[in-house]
């Protein structure tokens, strides 16, 4: 992707950028770091950007709500990908710091949630301050000013390399295997789907007529009919009035696969509206060889109609 610009929350360090790193064809382009990860769909959206880079989900803190609000709500862009990435926070600080002179830390709120329990056992009534991203905070106390005492940021040991601070302690997050799931997006259009892979994920936006009994089970009724595996679902106020909620939900397949297309068709009629996010590669540490295996499969299925309709008469 030489000459894309894609959009990743900054500055240079945050574990966005990491993420993005790993994979080749995007680290080719032009990479721009951004202030939040909503002014990063929103660049998509304009098309000031040809890509953005964004959080979606944490596998500690859960969803990163103004991320999904801004896909459901406030901007039209196409999932191109996912990608899932371990997220190893290290507490970092000036040079000479001790952990006892620490009384802030400062770091992103998903961040901070990832390390709660950590911050409260180590560092008992330490003022907790938001940033807008975990490389942002490294750039702030490396750069002080924050007040009297010693301040500390949570973030990644590259921030701590390209802002001169030292990792005082690394691994500081609550539980191991701290993952969080990335997603590319685009802005919509003809081309703009990732071609089926055999190994997908789908993402809609179900908004019900009425908040009436059993709204949902009809809903989740239409997959099983149909035997699609849901991955994930999400319930989000729909903006509209307490107690109304919309449904984010991720599956399995992809919109060029007949069953998921009869499913959508079904959705579509029976809801207000169905936002439609995407279907693009599944991640996960199995998905090339489930890919791989989807592909041969289907090579051998596409030659044995092909040799069954040698049998057709003229």
């Amino acid at each position: 992707m030489v000459g894309t610009r894609v959009g990743f929350l900054g500055p240079p360090g945050s574990f966005g950028e990491e993420a993005l790193m790993t994979q080749a064809d995007l680290a080719a382009g032009e990479l721009v770091s951004m202030q939040s990860m909503t002014e990063i769909l929103a660049e998509v959206e304009a098309g000031t950007i040809h890509a953005g880079f964004v959080a979606i989900e944490n596998s500690i803190e859960g969803t990163v709500n103004s991320v999904i609000d801004a896909l459901v709500f406030d901007c039209h862009v196409l999932v191109q990908r996912e990608v899932e990435f371990e997220v190893t926070q290290n507490l970092l600080v000036p040079a000479g710091t001790e952990l006892a002179d620490i009384t802030r830390v400062v770091s992103f709120p998903n961040a901070l949630g990832q390390c709660r329990r950590w911050v409260g056992t180590n560092l008992p009534g330490a003022e907790l301050v938001a940033a807008t991203s975990t490389s942002e905070a490294a750039r702030m106390v490396a750069g002080g000013g924050l007040g009297a005492g010693a301040s500390a940021a949570l973030g990644s040991a590259l921030a701590a390399k390209i802002h001169g601070l030292d990792v005082v302690v690394p691994h500081v997050e609550d539980h191991a295997g701290n993952m969080t799931r990335f997603v590319l997006v685009s802005s919509p259009g003809p081309g703009r789907i990732p071609a089926p892979t055999g190994h997908d994920k789908t993402t809609v936006v179900c908004f019900q007529r009425a908040n009436e009994p059993g709204s949902l089970a009809a809903i989740l009724g239409l997959f099983k009919a149909f035997d699609i595996n849901l991955t994930k679902l999400e319930s989000r106020p729909a903006k509209t009035g307490l107690g109304d909620y919309c449904f984010v939900i991720d599956f399995e397949g992809h919109i060029a696969d007949e069953v998921v297309a009869e499913c959508l068709r079904d959705l579509h009629t029976s809801l207000a509206e169905l936002k439609y996010l995407g279907s693009y590669p599944a991640a996960g540490e199995h998905g090339p060889a489930i890919r791989r295996d989807a592909d041969e499969k289907w090579r051998a299925a596409d030659a044995w109609i092909h040799d069954l309709r040698l049998w057709i008469g003229g």
